[in-house]
């Protein structure tokens, strides 16, 4: 939305800004005076799910969270369901009364013909607001399951993501919440308009003349609850395999556009084009097999529907002969079956609807009865301002339960101290780290902070005393303020600043067009790994922390960049407990401590100088350090 200002506040945010036609500017100011008040947001995020969040997913649970808008859109679809099916009952009355001699009378068509316009009007009218009451009704429902759905995602631990893929989770968000929006606007509102409208005729019907009723009911009902129960049957897999098809795509799609740098290296193009061919095809196919249910289940019902036309012009004909019905009374039983079998055709449109917001329901009731593997407990408390002392107590832990990753560890780190993790890959470093975090819980023993059992306190107070840096810092996208203050965006601008000079951002601010308002693109990748690293450090510092966790902040750097960023290090671990993942012995070498790890368990503990002297593993790791670092100092020849 444009607004006077516009100019000024585009200018603000490093975009272009081309003004404001003259002829559209009346229209502009005319909707800026009925823009609404935005309250401040009132949402509120908690770790443990409330009771509302356990319950069951269901269509009636979505429909009843809006009982008001429930209750009068049901109201209008029955007044539509009534007044819509008074036409073909005025029509016999125009027929018998005003057509037919000896009763022929101008008035009583022009009577029928208003009401028809009355009952028309009302019918109209009815529609309108039941449009506009279901459609505010599935808006509703679905910003409600969206929030609720990007909560519960906020809530899943590491594992969940670690095992699902991306482009999955959002089929989630778009495809199943977007079928499910239709059949919320439209679907079942129609759903119950042409159910209703079958129940109203038959009662007619049966008001009219009960043998053409039980012959029509006779012939019609007991050959479509065959065709329906058959297509039900069958389109239930069928949609539930289109469901999976687009969450594959759109996961397969994902993953290529994010390794597109790695495709592009390695080109994979064409591979990744077969593969993606493949993965559409097998979604071609679900759809190709629901059209081919359709296509049985359409042209039956139509056939079923000329059927019952012949039978009743044959019945009810003869039936005029003989005196036992009214030319009137056909015209109408022949316009109430036709409005009996209509209904039919958009039932079987809207059971396809009604299918694929059903099998949207059951995708997203899966993901949110999806638990944490690591919760919240029930009676977790606050955690108090921490010193930083960090204890393993004989702590054993797994990814897989039955490969366990960690044995037995004992390990204590005192506040103020920084520890260095070093290790061959896969030995168990990060790990450890993880499980500091709390993104993992040990299978066995404990983990404590000044004596506090992790699994006790709240998630909040926790990660509010902790600050992670991992190896490839993630920036969101928005200005380089918004990710320095991404744990405290309530941090006051000398408090940004503060960081900035702390870890020393002040030369690569000076360098983006408009500094601390520079626009960071998807990911950071508009930065240099050294940047990213840096502006990782900033936000680490401006949490405050009390511990630090540090996933090798250097490894992926150059000589320079590492040496920036190495000068921060130092200013930002200065007074805190911190844990550092340490690929390079350089940086181990600056640790007050090292702690070797090895296949899970704790190889050995010291100073750089004791563990050199002890000649174990860390002695043999070093050697073959100093050995590469001396090969590659030597020119070649």
């Amino acid at each position: 939305m444009f607004a006077p200002g516009g100019q000024s506040a585009a200018t603000a945010s490093g975009l272009p800004f081309g003004g404001i036609p003259a002829e559209l500017q009346d229209g502009v100011d005319r909707l800026l005076e009925s823009e609404p008040e935005h309250p401040e947001p009132t949402a509120v995020f908690h770790h443990r799910e409330s009771e509302e969040d356990l319950r069951r997913l269901t269509l009636w649970r979505l429909l009843t969270a809006y009982p008001k808008l429930l209750w009068i859109a049901a109201a209008l679809i029955v007044v539509m369901s009534v007044t819509l099916q008074a036409g073909p009952y005025l029509t016999e009355i125009a027929v018998n009364d005003g057509m037919i001699p000896p009763h022929q009378h101008l008035s009583v068509i022009a009577l029928a013909a208003l009401a028809y316009l009355v009952c028309a009007s009302v019918t109209a009218l009815a529609q309108r607001s039941q449009v506009r009451t279901t459609g505010r009704l599935a808006a509703g429902v679905m910003n409600d399951l969206r929030v609720r759905v990007f909560a519960h995602l906020q809530r899943l631990s590491l594992d969940f993501f670690t095992d699902e893929k991306a482009g999955v989770l959002m089929s989630r968000m778009t495809a199943d919440i977007e079928n499910l929006q239709q059949l919320l606007q439209d679907g079942l509102a129609q759903f119950a308009i042409q159910g209703l409208t079958m129940v109203v005729i038959t009662a007619v019907l049966f008001t009219m003349n009960v043998r053409l009723a039980l012959i029509t009911v006779l012939l019609i009902v007991p050959v479509l609850t065959i065709l329906s129960l058959w297509f039900r049957s069958a389109s239930v897999n069928a949609y539930d395999k289109v469901r999976d098809g687009i969450a594959n795509v759109l996961a397969d799609l994902s993953e290529s556009l994010h390794g597109v740098r790695i495709v592009t290296s390695h080109n994979r193009q064409r591979h990744n084009v077969i593969h993606h061919r493949n993965v559409v095809g097998r979604y071609r196919d679900a759809n190709i097999y629901t059209a081919q249910l359709n296509a049985l289940y359409g042209p039956g019902t139509q056939m079923l529907s000329v059927l019952g036309q012949g039978a009743l012009l044959a019945i009810g004909g003869d039936m005029v002969l003989h005196h036992q019905l009214t030319i009137g009374a056909l015209f109408a039983f022949f316009l109430y079956l036709n409005r009996f079998l209509q209904p039919i055709q958009l039932l079987v449109q809207q059971y396809n609807t009604y299918q694929q917001g059903q099998a949207s329901v059951y995708k997203l009731r899966t993901l949110l009865e999806t638990r944490p593997s690591v919760p919240e407990a029930a009676g977790a408390y606050e955690l108090p301002p921490i010193e930083g002392r960090i204890s393993f107590r004989h702590v054993s832990f797994g990814y897989d339960p039955d490969t366990p990753v960690i044995h037995g560890v004992d390990l204590t780190i005192e506040p103020g101290e920084t520890v260095a993790f070093v290790g061959p890959t896969g030995a168990g470093k990060s790990t450890l780290a993880k499980l500091i975090t709390r993104f993992y819980d040990p299978s066995e023993g404990r983990v404590l902070i000044d004596g506090h059992d992790l699994r006790e306190v709240t998630f909040r107070s926790l990660r509010r005393q902790l600050g992670v840096v991992p190896q490839e810092p993630f920036l969101f996208a928005g200005t380089v303020k918004d990710n320095l203050a991404f744990a405290r965006p309530e941090a006051a601008d000398s408090e940004v600043d503060e960081a900035v000079h702390a870890v020393g951002l002040e030369e690569m601010l000076g360098r983006l067009p408009d500094g601390l308002d520079t626009l960071v693109h998807e990911r950071g990748q508009s930065l240099s790994s050294g940047e990213r690293q840096l502006i990782a450090l900033g936000r680490a510092f401006l949490a405050h922390p009390r511990v630090l966790v540090l996933d090798e902040a250097t490894s992926n750097l150059d000589l320079l960049s590492e040496t920036k960023v190495e000068a921060a290090l130092d200013v930002l671990l200065e007074g805190r407990t911190a844990v550092l993942i340490a690929h390079r012995l350089s940086t181990a070498m600056k640790a007050d401590r090292i702690v070797v790890v090895d296949d899970g368990e704790i190889a050995e503990t010291g100073s750089h100088d004791e563990l050199v002297a002890a000649g174990g593993r860390y002695a043999a790791m070093y050697e073959t350090w100093m050995r590469q670092a001396e090969a590659e100092a030597v020119p070649s020849s």
